[in-house]
């Protein structure tokens, strides 16, 4: 399955890195900065979530939240996100569910290896659940001035 712009987005449910449950209706009202990365500690995850931490007041103010979501586990999350100040959760999905409903979990390449894994993507989603727009090229040194560029 492909989403597309418009669509309703998917539901989806899980723990953050504090172990507290966390849905997409908990962002009914506003909008949802949705970004899916590989993985924690890596350098461009790192980048990624860095820079969507340093943007965090300028997405707040233009009405979005930020969710982050990798197959990484409660535990990993949780040191991810206090060794780096995240003030956002990370949803842990290690059975890859959520991955595979927002459809990017897939075929990648790297150095001529193939391996399933997340296709790096961001999802803004609306207040009513909506998908406003689908970043597939993430920048990740600079993911929030992309994001206020395409949905800001």
């Amino acid at each position: 399955m492909t989403l597309r712009v418009g669509d309703i987005a998917p539901g989806f449910s899980g723990l953050d890195q504090d172990g507290h449950a966390v849905s997409l209706a908990d962002f009914k009202g506003r909008g949802l900065v949705l970004y899916f990365y590989p993985k924690d500690f890596t350098p461009g995850c790192t980048a990624e979530a860095c820079s969507l931490r340093d943007g965090q007041a300028r997405l707040r103010e233009a009405g979005y939240e930020v969710l982050g979501v990798s197959p990484d586990t409660v535990g990993k999350h949780k040191r991810f996100a206090e060794k780096h100040g995240l003030p956002f959760r990370l949803l842990a999905d290690p059975e890859k569910m959520v991955a595979k409903a927002y459809g990017v979990w897939g075929r990648k390449k790297f150095m001529g290896h193939a391996y399933e894994g997340i296709l790096r993507t961001t999802f803004l989603i609306d207040g009513k659940g909506i998908i406003r727009h689908i970043i597939g090229k993430v920048r990740t040194g600079d993911h929030a001035d992309q994001v206020m560029e395409t949905g800001g």
